[in-house]
């Protein structure tokens, strides 16, 4: 191998090294701008809690988007818009013992872009009349005023007799 040959390897795996370095360098930028949108989204999603466990149906509608675009699907079809959602909430819980302690576990954040997310999740609710829960998927979108629901899309879900099945 010439001397000229091998000045022209180690300057290739020099820049290689350097641009593998830049991608980490944004790989790890954008991780972290995700993770400061993750725990944003977290905040509305613990004040919905809050709300919810208040009996503040009201307040634990500041989580979506208030608009007549918003979208709402469930086990009795599609609700629209931010006062087709808040009918059928008030409906579905008319009072502190229908919506009983609102929990939500096992979330899971996937980001479409940098202004919108998918937030997968379980809801649980604990009455006195009997616990109910399920699964949701809720689309996120950044506005200037923060994140909000765009759609929510959630279902009862009934556990298994066996639950080893």
């Amino acid at each position: 191998m010439t001397n000229s040959y091998r000045w022209i390897v180690a300057g290739a795996a020099l820049i290689l090294l350097f641009v593998a370095g830049v991608r980490a360098g944004r790989q790890t930028k954008a991780a972290e701008g995700r993770e400061g949108d993750k725990a944003a989204i977290n905040v509305v999603l613990n004040a919905q809690q809050a709300a919810w466990n208040r009996a503040d149906v009201d307040a634990f509608l500041t989580g979506y988007w208030h608009s007549p675009e918003l979208t709402f699907s469930g086990s009795s079809g599609v609700s629209r818009g931010w006062d087709g959602v808040l009918a059928r909430y008030k409906k579905n819980y008319p009072d502190r013992e229908a919506m009983g302690q609102l929990e939500f576990s096992e979330l899971e954040f996937r980001f479409l872009g940098p202004d919108a997310a998918l937030v997968l999740g379980r809801w649980h609710l604990k009455r006195d009349k009997g616990d109910i829960g399920g699964v949701f998927s809720l689309v996120w979108q950044r506005f200037p005023e923060g994140w909000k629901i765009v759609h929510d899309h959630t279902s009862a879900v009934e556990k298994p007799a066996n639950p080893s099945h």
